[in-house]
């Protein structure tokens, strides 16, 4: 592979010995994505392309770079990114950015496609938390991504469509099965979806209204992506007491629809179920032998964050946030609900029973009068409001009428170093892409958000070693882009687009904790976006390059 490389880079420097660049890296150790170890050459980029790889040292530049001692690398992908409201707040993605990522690929509940009533019911919620306000431009997901490019982001962007945005819009937040009628609208909408350029589709199956789909139907709406090269990308059923059968679901869908499968933020959640990835391991194992293809990506923290409604039953939450606070004031049922919070089960997701009121930090509300209460443990604020964990938990959600965002601490760190050795685990922060300033910081933010990336690369490579650098940095490049059939990124290549970190690898480090999540991690020096340098000494640009990547079935792919 070396040789390779180095037979590429004294093609690319004999065609354009005399050439002049926009940009020369010097001197770096470039890393091309591959897995191959890093050897040290010079990389020029005309306008938004590596155009040389090699000995440039004769070349002129209007910009020279100077990289000597620092990794050079192709732009991380955060394979499972939630800035989709971020970047419309402020579209530097600083905390991203200063990570290294160059690629967001979003839609675990997609931005799209929207009806009237869905646009209705997020202005809804935008008058009651007004400080994530924006007007919603666009209908579908293609229109959505379309509205972030024209904004101007830092980041280049892609999306799945989530099949819970494609019920809702169909079904509201009906726990029933769509019609024949109704089925048919569903995947229209898909087959939408995927020509303008979605990757794929996408689950969420431990929430409501997500978790009322059955296989079949998933099964259904997933082989409309198929044809177009998509994939199935899940949120699963279970991630800890009936993990098993949800790992055995998705190879399912993957298998039945004709696409590859992909495991969101793969883990064991809940001390009694640490002992079940040997198992998750050996199924993914055995699904990828027969040709269905099956890979993972993750986080690097013991902690989750979504919100109390993954303490409490689904069928409480039917109807969405209006439904779920009314029966939740019905005492009848909230005795119900109270036995089936405290209760171990296989029917649902309990992450109330699978971390413990003591180990759930609640990190954000929207009424002021609630804010208090951001970062305190469950069971702290319980002893506030004089009732059990359960009860409070109840209580919180009709207060602030959200579904009220929460850590969970659910998995161990011996697991996390398994999962991080597994060669077909990619990365993804599963947060938005916050900047440290402004009205972010009402907010208590999950450190992930700001510090995944960077934590894998100082904790678990350079402290460690649990992969060397040059295999980190191919899980963060060249094996989501394959996985997502992303053409021209993903590798220094000449002819690729010019996506290029320089980093530290001595210095990177994350910053963020849970009692101060808002400090940006530090080691990444220069970052270019399609041939836009967006930080430089450390520091962003300002610049906005972003483009949408779009998936293979984009009707616009060849072009």
């Amino acid at each position: 592979m070396r040789l390779f490389l180095f037979l590429a880079a004294g093609l690319a420097f004999a065609a354009c010995k005399n050439q002049s660049y926009d940009t020369i890296v010097k001197g770096g150790i470039v890393y091309d994505g591959n897995g191959q170890p890093g050897i040290q050459a010079d990389i020029g980029i005309i306008a938004d392309t590596i155009a040389a790889i090699g000995d440039l040292s004769k070349a002129n530049a209007k910009s020279v770079v100077d990289a000597k001692g620092l990794a050079v690398a192709p732009g991380f992908v955060n394979m499972m990114s939630h800035a989709e409201v971020s970047l419309i707040m402020d579209g530097r993605s600083q905390a991203d950015i200063r990570q290294g990522v160059t690629l967001e690929v979003l839609g675990e509940g997609s931005m799209g496609p929207m009806s009237e009533q869905m646009k209705k019911e997020a202005r809804g919620d935008m008058d009651r938390n007004p400080d994530f306000k924006f007007e919603i431009d666009w209908t579908t997901l293609g229109e959505y991504l379309e509205y972030l490019q024209r904004r101007g982001v830092t980041p280049n962007v892609a999306s799945f469509v989530g099949l819970n945005t494609i019920r809702v819009h169909e079904l509201a937040y009906a726990n029933r099965p769509p019609t024949p009628e109704e089925m048919e609208r569903m995947k229209a909408l898909v087959k939408t979806a995927m020509e303008e350029g979605a990757m794929g589709t996408t689950t969420a199956l431990i929430y409501a209204p997500a978790n009322y789909a059955t296989t079949e139907e998933l099964v259904e709406l997933t082989k409309v992506a198929s044809p177009y090269g998509g994939m199935y990308i899940s949120h699963m059923r279970s991630e800890g007491n009936n993990i098993f059968a949800a790992v055995d679901e998705s190879i399912r869908i993957g298998r039945e629809a004709g696409v590859p499968v992909e495991i969101y933020h793969l883990k064991i959640g809940g001390k009694d179920n640490w002992w079940k990835l040997d198992s998750v391991i050996a199924r993914i194992a055995k699904a990828n032998q027969p040709g269905v293809r099956v890979t993972a990506d993750m986080y690097t923290y013991t902690a989750g964050a979504t919100g109390l409604d993954a303490s409490m039953p689904p069928w409480v939450q039917e109807g969405g946030i209006s439904g779920w606070t009314t029966r939740l004031k019905d005492p009848a049922i909230r005795k119900k609900v109270l036995k089936e919070m405290t209760t171990k089960t296989d029917k649902w997701e309990n992450l109330f029973l699978g971390a413990g009121p003591e180990n759930m930090i609640l990190l954000g509300f929207t009424r002021e009068s609630m804010k208090k209460y951001v970062g305190k443990t469950l069971a702290e604020v319980a002893k506030m409001y004089g009732k059990s964990p359960a009860e409070t938990a109840m209580d919180l959600v009709i207060d602030d009428s959200t579904r009220v965002e929460t850590a969970y601490f659910l998995m161990t760190e011996d697991n996390i170093k398994r999962q991080i050795a597994l060669p077909y685990v990619s990365f993804g922060s599963d947060a938005g892409s916050p900047s440290a300033e402004g009205v972010f910081l009402k907010y208590k933010e999950h450190p992930r958000a700001y510090g995944n990336f960077s934590r894998l690369l100082a904790k678990y490579v350079r402290e460690e070693k649990v992969i060397p650098l040059e295999e980190a940095i191919r899980r963060l490049t060249s094996l989501p882009v394959d996985n997502l059939k992303v053409k021209k990124r993903g590798r220094l290549i000449i002819g690729n687009y010019a996506d290029v970190v320089v980093f530290d690898p001595a210095k990177v480090q994350d910053h963020s904790t849970f009692e101060d999540p808002h400090q940006y991690s530090t080691g990444m020096v220069h970052i270019w976006v399609n041939g836009t340098q967006v930080l430089k000494e450390g520091e962003h640009t300002g610049a906005k390059p972003g483009r949408i990547v779009r998936g293979p079935g984009w009707t616009g792919w060849k072009k």
